[in-house]
Parts: C-alpha cells; structure tokens; sequence
C-alpha cells in the first residue's frame, strides 16, 4: 500500500478576516499554526513516515509543512516547492471581504467565484501591482503562464503537468508523500482523483490543516481516501467554509 496525504494550509491571517486570498502572500494565525503542529502529531501518532513533501510558493503553506514535519520529527526529509500548488488566483477579488462581497453582488455570483469550476473574477490589470509579474518569487516562471486571475479549471489546467510529471509519478519509488497547498489547488487534485464531475466540485469544502489521506495499490489504482480525525468535527469545519461566502451568517 503506498498513500498520499493532502493537507490545506493552517488558518491564516486573512481565512480569519473571511477575505479572498489566493496569490496574496499571508501568515498563519496563532491557531494556524497549532492546527499544524496538531496535524503532524496526529500523522506521528497513525504512524506516517514520509519520503518527501511537496508545497507552494506561499508561505502559510510552507510554514504548515515546517510544523506538520517538525510534530512529526521529520523535518530532514526532502521538500520540493512549486508555483504550480499555489492558491487559485482570485484577481481583483484578493483582499475583499467575501461576506461584505456577497451583500454588493449577491450570493449566487460570490458562490460561482469561489466554488464555480468554469468561473473566474475579474482580473488584475497589468500594472496592478498584485500583478504576479512584479513578485521576484516568479521571475523564472515565462510570463504567459502567470495567472491575473482563475477559475478552478484554469487551476487545474495549471497543476496537473505538475502532479502527472512529478508528484505522483515519485509514489513508483516511494511509500508516503505529503501535499501541502491550498483549499482550491488540492480541490484540483481530488477531483482529478476521484473523477468528480464539474458541478459536483462545487459542493467541496477541504477544512484547514485535516489531512486527507489517498491509498494506492502497488499499480498506483486508488483503493480508499478518508479524513484523519473526528468526522463530526471534519464536517463542522467544511460548513463553517461553506457559509463564508454567504451574505448573511446562518
């Protein structure tokens, strides 16, 4: 049996503040950051031991994963970064509030930006200077493949060459992995997983720092996916998610 883990950043500064995220580069909260140091204890405690581990260029990924591997003591195993797992870009909607938005355009719209597979915000113009194109992070990255805004198929379509050409293909010589990334680019890799349809994506919520574990045979066939933890509290959190574009708390 060989498995892949999936897990979504800790709680941000901005998560905390219900603004649009994406490409924004934003710290963990105080409780971010013990989600993540829980998140490794509870892998320690099932008995994980990871070959490698994979994150974004975003630095509430990369400082979940420096907490999941130092709870679980393996902090010396080797890490690969990628533009590709960062964030869906959410253009001209980062740093918004997504409740206030949802009161100007309706919760309908805000739904279909933040869930919609086919649906992109508006995006940042080139002289904006949240433009990717000023971030040194991406100087290597050719221009054209710099995202000003996405949809979650445009998400995908950015990370797949990603897992299909690196990622998954290292589980041949491999046991356990670890994907570090966010709500939206993991939402990608589980529908491409489980084949999930383009509506039916919407209705998936991934909460903060619950790693998701993926079982393969040893011909890389999925066999079983499931949440590590309480799923009463799993399924609390994906709601409290759900609700965050909604124009008025339920």
């Amino acid at each position: 049996m060989k498995r892949i883990v999936l897990l979504r950043h800790g709680e941000s500064t901005w998560n905390k503040e219900n603004r649009f995220t994406g490409w924004t580069d934003v710290d963990l909260t105080t409780k971010g950051m013990a989600e993540a140091l829980k998140a490794g204890e509870l892998l320690k405690k099932k008995g994980f031991h990871f070959d490698k581990a994979y994150t974004s260029y975003l630095k509430r990924a990369i400082k979940t994963l420096n907490y999941v591997l130092d709870g679980l003591d393996q902090d010396w195993i080797p890490v690969e970064k990628s533009w590709r797992l960062n964030e869906k870009h959410y253009g001209q909607l980062q740093g918004l509030n997504k409740r206030e938005t949802a009161r100007q355009y309706g919760d309908e719209q805000v739904q279909l930006w933040r869930r919609g597979y086919s649906v992109a915000p508006a995006a940042l113009s080139e002289d904006d200077r949240r433009n990717p194109r000023f971030d040194l992070r991406y100087r290597e990255v050719p221009d054209a493949e710099l995202p000003r805004t996405e949809s979650l198929q445009d998400t995908v379509a950015r990370l797949l060459p990603y897992w299909k050409g690196e990622i998954f293909p290292t589980l041949e010589h491999a046991n356990e992995l670890l994907v570090v990334a966010h709500g939206n680019s993991l939402r990608g890799i589980v529908k491409y997983l489980k084949n999930i349809s383009d509506e039916k994506i919407s209705s998936l919520n991934l909460p903060t720092a619950v790693p998701y574990v993926f079982e393969f045979d040893d011909q890389l066939n999925l066999k079983e996916d499931y949440f590590l933890g309480d799923m009463d509290e799993v399924r609390r959190m994906m709601e409290i998610i759900a609700n965050q574009g909604r124009s008025r708390e339920d």
